[in-house]
């Protein structure tokens, strides 16, 4: 059996409302050090949102749970890390909130500084390399942090295109981008889409990192196949699913219809 993976229980030390739907969240403290980092600009970590009226404290004994308290069981959910300040001993990650809807929007738009924020991890597999002729970075909302992390992470010399599809203008922010590359804000997936169908294809095979709702990925794999992008200059996954809670999103990761192949 696996060993259950380390809790990093932190202290929310700053909050600050960096849209009106994005929430910036900075916590730390002595168990920043239960966290497994890496060197990928996508590196992720599972937070654990424990119901208050349960009295559960982290970090929590989720083997004991399952097995004879289930309903108390915390829920999961993904979030990237915006940044890592191991000096400080602080994480930053940033939460999209749509009203009341979900779990950790909610929670992002009522935290203050004192408050516990209990995660593990990370995981992540991508980073910016020097030598890609050129890079393309697909997103919506949910993966501009990782977006903003790849741009700060890339040479003055890169090159290539930013395609993200996100709705409202004050929500449009990134990191200033190399010179050489373009930038391209759209409203929505349908228009992601058309405008990576029409996009002007540089030379070479691009570095491709492209992350987002389920059934949008899929297309835009479809798009890159018909490039002859090898699998191995992807790093591509739904980041979510229209219509799912994650808990199912996560449940069909392992069925047909949650596989991008």
């Amino acid at each position: 059996m696996r060993p259950p993976r380390p809790q990093a229980v932190l202290t929310v030390t700053a909050v600050e409302e960096v849209t009106p739907n994005l929430i910036r969240i900075t916590a730390g403290g002595e168990g920043f050090e239960a966290l497994n980092l890496n060197e990928c600009t996508d590196k992720y970590v599972k937070i654990l949102f424990a119901d208050p009226r349960h009295g559960l404290i982290p970090p929590y004994d989720l083997a004991s749970l399952r097995d004879f308290a289930p309903e108390k069981l915390p829920r999961n959910r993904t979030y990237t890390l915006r940044n890592v300040d191991a000096e400080a001993k602080t994480v930053t990650i940033d939460f999209v909130v749509h009203g009341d809807d979900g779990i950790a929007g909610p929670w992002a738009r009522s935290a203050r500084p004192g408050n516990t924020l209990t995660m593990s991890g990370a995981g992540g597999k991508y980073r910016p390399t020097t030598d890609a002729p050129w890079h393309l970075l697909i997103a919506d909302h949910t993966a501009l942090p990782a977006v903003s992390s790849a741009i700060e992470a890339m040479s003055t010399g890169a090159s290539g295109v930013v395609l993200a599809a996100v709705e409202h203008d004050e929500d449009r922010k990134l990191p200033d981008a190399p010179a050489g590359l373009d930038v391209i804000w759209v409203s929505s997936d349908d228009e992601l889409l058309a405008a990576l169908h029409d996009l002007d294809w540089q030379q070479g095979t691009p570095q491709v990192f492209a992350h987002g709702e389920r059934e949008t990925i899929k297309s835009v794999r479809k798009i890159l196949k018909h490039h002859q992008v090898p699998r191995e200059s992807l790093s591509i996954s739904a980041y979510w699913a229209r219509g799912r809670a994650e808990d199912q999103f996560q449940a069909e990761k392992r069925e047909p219809v949650g596989q991008i192949d």
